[in-house]
């Protein structure tokens, strides 16, 4: 399908989500199972940044909830609060950004250090060779919005 500005054929996927000659199946299937397994732990990582903006907020909270408690008379639990609880550790010594930190530098980092090489050994760097086959698949040819490319 070339339309006259330019010069390749869109009839089927591009170059970087072809599969390399002598690729099998399976290798193009686990390459998708880890593929998915780092897009789950994506979602879980911004599930992270979640709860670490949601207890930073939390936290910044308890200011006003203090001021409040000693406006109306309860100096003493305003000072609990205050004492115990603003600022406190979420885990052992931690606070959240400790937490994200830690998560971000080993366990992330690694599991998107060894997807990235399992990628450039076995298929040249190419990503989501199997949903790209996966949509050659499914795609009605020909039919509008289900072309190849954009």
């Amino acid at each position: 399908m070339n339309d006259g500005n330019n010069h390749r054929d869109a009839s089927g996927p591009d170059a970087a989500h072809t599969r390399p000659d002598g690729v099998c199946d399976r290798t193009v299937e686990a390459l998708g199972k880890l593929s998915e397994a780092l897009e789950t732990v994506e979602r879980a990582r911004g599930r992270l940044y979640d709860l670490h903006q949601l207890i930073g907020h939390a936290d910044l909270m308890l200011d006003d909830a203090v001021e409040l408690l000693r406006a109306a008379g309860h100096g003493e639990l305003a000072d609990r609060v205050r004492q115990e609880l603003v600022g406190r550790n979420v885990i052992a010594g931690r606070w959240t950004f400790q937490l994200v930190e830690d998560f971000d530098d080993g366990y992330y980092a690694l599991f998107k250090d060894l997807d990235r090489q399992a990628r450039e050994q076995l298929v040249g760097g190419r990503r989501h060779l199997f949903e790209a086959e996966m949509k050659e698949q499914r795609r009605t040819h020909g039919r509008p919005g289900h072309e190849a490319r954009p």
